[in-house]
C-alpha cells in the first residue's frame, strides 16, 4: 500500500478512535447526566461499529498498537452492549394473566387516527399511553373508533401525556410532587386480581435542555423507587439504553421490554415520511419484577414522528 494512502487511513483510524475513547470514557464516568455528551451519547450503538471497523482496518495496515487501543475500546463497548442482546430466559407461565400495552407520540396531533386505532383494534391492546395529544386529536381518536375501543381514559392533552384503556381505571391524575417539565400521567388497571400502576411518560429532549432532561429522569426514578413491582413506565423517554440517567432509572428496580427479549437495538425515531430510517431507540415499555415481557414489536403510525411500540407483559410471581 502507498505510504500516502496507509498514512491517510491511520489517521483517519486515530481520529475516529478518539471519538469513540471520548464516549467510552463518558459512558463509564456518565459525563452525559445533563451535558451536552447526552446527544453523540444516544449513537453509541454505531460507535461500537465503527470502533470494530477501526479495529479490522488498524489490523490490516499491522498498526499494532494503535490496534491495541482499538481492541481495548472494542472489549469495554461489547461488555456494555451484548447483554441487552441476550434474552432474559425467565419462565412465564401460559396461564399467566397478560396485559398488552403500547406507547405512540401523537406528534403534537398529526397522528393519522384511523391508522392508530387499527393498531389498537389489530394488537388487542389493553392500555395506550400518548404522547403531544391535542383536543383536537382526543376528537379525531373518538371518531374513529377509540370511544368505543378503549372507553376508559386519563386524558391530559395541556400536559402533553394521556392513558387510554380497554380496562376500567383507577387513581388517575397527573403525578404530584415530581416537578417535570411535562406532567406525567397515572392511573392503574386489575390485572389477574393485582393492580398494575401505569406511568405515560414524556421527558423534555436533552437537545432542547439536557440539565433539564436529566432532572425529569431523576423525578422518574424517584417515582419508580415508590411504585413497586407491578408497574409499567412507558412512553416516549427522549433517552436509549445508554444514557446514564436511562440506567440510573432502571436500576431502581424497572426493566426494559426489549432487552429482557434480547432486542436491545429497536430504533424507534425519527418514523416519519421523509424516507430517514429510524435512528435512535427513544420509546421504551419499562415494567416492574412483578411483570414479564412476552413480547415486543414496533409499528409504523402515519401521522407520527416516532414508531409505536407495543408489548405484551405477563403478571409473574
Amino acid at each position: 500500500m502507498p505510504r500516502p494512502i496507509r498514512t491517510a487511513l491511520q489517521i483517519v483510524c486515530a481520529t475516529a478512535l478518539a471519538g469513540a475513547a471520548i464516549l467510552v470514557a463518558a459512558r463509564a464516568t456518565s459525563w452525559d447526566d445533563g451535558t451536552w455528551l447526552a446527544m453523540p451519547m444516544a449513537g453509541f450503538p454505531y460507535a461500537v461499529v465503527g470502533t470494530v471497523v477501526v479495529l479490522v482496518v488498524l489490523l490490516v495496515l499491522r498498526s499494532w498498537w494503535v490496534a491495541a487501543v482499538a481492541a481495548v475500546l472494542v472489549v469495554t463497548e461489547l461488555a456494555w452492549t451484548v447483554p441487552r442482546f441476550v434474552p432474559d430466559r425467565e419462565h412465564v407461565s401460559a396461564s399467566a394473566p397478560r396485559l398488552r400495552v403500547a406507547t405512540s407520540n401523537a406528534h403534537v396531533g398529526a397522528v393519522d387516527p384511523e391508522v392508530l386505532v387499527r393498531l389498537v383494534r389489530a394488537e388487542r391492546l389493553d392500555v395506550l399511553a400518548m404522547e403531544e395529544m391535542t383536543p383536537q386529536a382526543i376528537a379525531a381518536l373518538d371518531k374513529a373508533g377509540m370511544a368505543e375501543l378503549m372507553p376508559y381514559r386519563e386524558l391530559h392533552p395541556e400536559s402533553d401525556s394521556s392513558l387510554y384503556s380497554r380496562l376500567p381505571l383507577t387513581g388517575g391524575g397527573l403525578l404530584r410532587g415530581r416537578a417535570t417539565v411535562w406532567p406525567q400521567t397515572t392511573a392503574a388497571v386489575k390485572v389477574g386480581g393485582r393492580t398494575v400502576r401505569l406511568v405515560a411518560v414524556h421527558t423534555l429532549y436533552p437537545l432542547g435542555d439536557a440539565r433539564r432532561w436529566a432532572h425529569d429522569m431523576r423525578e422518574l426514578r424517584e417515582e419508580a423507587v415508590d411504585s413497586g413491582r407491578d408497574t409499567v413506565f412507558l412512553g416516549d423517554f427522549n433517552a436509549t439504553l445508554d444514557h446514564a440517567p436511562m440506567r440510573r432509572l432502571l436500576s431502581a428496580g424497572l426493566t426494559d421490554s426489549h432487552a429482557e427479549l434480547g432486542r436491545g437495538w429497536a430504533p424507534t425515531w425519527p418514523a416519519d415520511a421523509s424516507g430517514v430510517p429510524s435512528l435512535l431507540q427513544l420509546d421504551h415499555v419499562l415494567h416492574g419484577s412483578g411483570l414479564a415481557a412476552v413480547s415486543v414489536s414496533e409499528h409504523v403510525v402515519r401521522g407520527s414522528d416516532h414508531k409505536a411500540v407495543v408489548a405484551e407483559l405477563a403478571l409473574v410471581d
